[in-house]
């Protein structure tokens, strides 16, 4: 009868070999799963649009307002932006340097009624 035994050596280097792979996958996963962007949310009057645009790099995005008043800009590139409420296709309302920082939420309320918010910003 012949009997093969394992190489122990061999076996050790395989093993090594086999961990260093799962390590590797792992860090990959994680530089994957890292974020870039951060997002702009808050109240407004429901109906309105509310958008953002970067001082930085020149990016605009746009949302509706929920029937409930709340609006949420996700996924925007880390930057500064201006986040303006507009009525009808008009802007009204503006908050200027609004920072979107990488993983984080930037909470912008436009505290007026619909049709009233020129007014407000009249009155500012």
């Amino acid at each position: 009868m012949n009997k093969t035994h394992a190489n122990p050596a061999r076996l050790a280097r395989g093993a090594r070999l086999v961990v260093v792979a799962a390590l590797g996958l792992v860090a990959s996963a994680a530089a994957f799963g890292q974020s870039t962007t951060g997002s702009v949310f808050g109240y407004a009057p429901p109906g309105d649009v509310v958008a953002a645009h970067s001082t930085t790099n020149g990016n605009q995005r746009k949302v509706h307002v929920q029937a409930d008043g709340r609006y949420a800009l996700r996924s925007l590139p880390a930057g500064v932006y201006n986040v303006t409420l507009e009525e009808n296709g008009k802007a009204v309302l503006t908050h200027l340097k609004v920072p979107v920082v990488v993983g984080r939420g930037s909470k912008v309320d436009f505290d007026c009624t619909r049709g009233d918010c020129a007014k407000a910003a009249d009155r500012s």
